[in-house]
């Protein structure tokens, strides 16, 4: 029988590979034509190495040199060696284009049209080739939109194994899909798509889950609840619908279908207009409950507009309230879309060629954004002073020791930090994640002390800045400096100095995180 495996690329590409009984998952990727990193295939080298989002497996046999137990225990595998238990997720740390494969085209055929309001649009299309659409609950295509070159983002709001493919849009005044549904769209019109893509996905139930939608960010919800019918959890799966006014208050039936469908589902809804038919008046945060949380074991779904998002999320961080997983869907602000206030849209070829490397691949895609918040800044806080401890400890260990020729390297990953800083912010967040951590990792590589190296690579601060950083982000100014001058000290045999440039850095370095974080949860 199988399971399905979703494998998520770094530049917003997922791919969903069905793995046979006791097939390995790079087996069933090579067998789909996805050249995931590899080498030995024996479970011997990491290179394969990859972290599991959600799901179980059974991890197989390796050695130490390719993962350790205790990542292992973080969720990370082997795809060489892991045989699913359960459908999985996994984040492949590579991009899709590394793995020769891409998202694919589909052609369809608007099969349903349904104009409910003056500002709501639902269309189902029959899709050309519709086995070889795979795509998980909650993921989003580039629909073109009929007669123009215009493309626009818009999540499924059908479940995966529903034959047709269903949509929710809003519709706004000289909005490219919206002046075509409006106007002119018509069934047996033809509609090209390419996807899926996103990281805005249901994973494995186990624990509560609180689903927040904002007007048609109830369409990805909807897919989900489909996916959620299929093999209802035993927890408690609870819905709050966040509208503005009467007019967009749409698909309560598609709700209340599924608390028959769905054991343990309930649901409410709230518009922020004053009259409307809703039983509540104001934001979704209002209508809330206590138990709705769980104590903070729940994993919050929430897809909507900036706003509401940015709002949910300050609101969590008010009242105290840290959730096992927060995965959120943030629709584009109409700036990013040329004054067009739909859900998204790809990036237009003259932005990518004019912002070239500066713009991620996951952002040339579309203006949505997915992703989720999943540390805090005192999660943060704790990386930065273990790691502050462990290179107190290594220094210790290597003042002194250090052969010219690795002193004259250590200098050299100095100095590659600085290429990507510059007026006191990052430039480039990806290339000095990347130059940061190899400078950090150095004095563990050559330490000769494998404790130390295991205790190094067990943090998360690389994975941490990689997630929190962007363009522009604020750094502090000594950042590249600093790390100079931990060289210098070790040429010169400082100790004294050496330690205090290692804590002030790392004091520095909270402050960078504290402010990435928080423009990362404003935006």
């Amino acid at each position: 029988m199988g399971h399905k495996v979703a494998l998520s690329f770094e530049d917003g590409v997922t791919k969903v590979i069905k793995v046979g009984d006791y097939e390995t998952v790079m087996d069933a990727a090579y067998k789909a034509r996805i050249n995931i990193p590899s080498d030995c295939r024996d479970g011997a080298c990491g290179t394969c190495k990859a972290f599991c989002d959600s799901g179980s497996f059974d991890p197989g046999d390796f050695i130490d040199d390719a993962m350790t137990e205790d990542e292992l225990e973080k969720g990370y595998l082997l795809t060489c060696q892991a045989v699913p238990e359960s459908d999985l997720a996994i984040q492949i740390p590579a991009t899709s284009e590394s793995a020769k494969t891409a998202a694919a085209t589909f052609s369809s055929t608007i099969k349903e049209l349904n104009r409910h309001t003056d500002t709501t649009v639902s269309f189902t299309l029959e899709v050309d080739n519709r086995d070889a659409l795979a795509f998980l609950p909650g993921q989003y295509v580039n629909l073109k939109v009929p007669g123009t070159d215009a493309e626009r983002s818009y999540s499924f709001s059908s479940g995966p194994e529903v034959q047709d493919a269903s949509f929710m849009v809003r519709v706004t005044p000289q909005g490219a899909m919206s002046e075509y549904l409006r106007d002119r769209a018509a069934v047996g019109d033809s509609i090209e798509f390419t996807g899926p893509y996103g990281s805005f996905f249901l994973r494995e139930p186990k624990r509560p889950l609180l689903l927040l939608a904002g007007g048609t960010g109830l369409a990805p919800l909807l897919s989900i609840l489909e996916k959620l019918a299929e093999n209802p959890p035993s927890t408690a799966v609870h819905l709050i619908y966040g509208l503005t006014r009467e007019a967009d208050i749409v698909g309560l039936d598609w709700l209340r279908a599924y608390e028959a469908k769905l054991p343990g589902f309930t649901w409410d809804y709230i518009a922020s207009e004053p009259g409307t038919s809703a039983p509540h008046t104001g934001y979704v945060t209002q209508i809330i409950e206590p138990k709705h949380l769980n104590d903070g074991d729940v994993d919050i779904y929430l897809c909507g507009p900036p706003p509401m998002v940015n709002a949910v999320s300050r609101w969590l961080d008010t009242e105290g309230i840290q959730p096992a997983n927060f995965y959120f869907e943030r629709f584009a602000p109409k700036e990013a879309t040329g004054g067009d206030a739909e859900t998204g849209a790809p990036a237009p070829a003259e932005k990518i060629e004019a912002e070239g490397d500066t713009m991620s691949r996951g952002e040339a895609v579309s203006s949505l954004e997915t992703g989720r918040l999943d540390f805090r800044k005192e999660d943060s806080f704790a990386q930065l002073d273990a790691r502050m401890g462990l290179e107190l400890a290594v220094s210790e260990l290597l003042l002194g020791r250090l052969s010219g020729e690795q002193l004259r390297q250590f200098r050299r990953l100095a100095e590659a930090t600085t290429a990507s800083v510059a007026g006191g912010s990052i430039t480039d967040p990806e290339e000095f994640a990347r130059t940061n951590e190899e400078f950090h990792e150095y004095l563990f590589m050559v330490c000769d002390n494998p404790m130390l190296l295991e205790s190094y690579r067990r943090l998360d601060v690389h994975a941490q800045m990689a997630a929190a950083f962007e363009s522009g982000t604020p750094i502090f100014e000594r950042v590249t400096q600093d790390h100079l001058d931990i060289v210098d000290a070790f040429e010169r045999g400082d100790k004294d100095r050496l330690r205090a440039v290692i804590a002030e850095h790392a004091h520095d370095a909270k402050d960078t995180m504290a402010g990435a974080i928080d423009a990362k949860t404003a935006l």
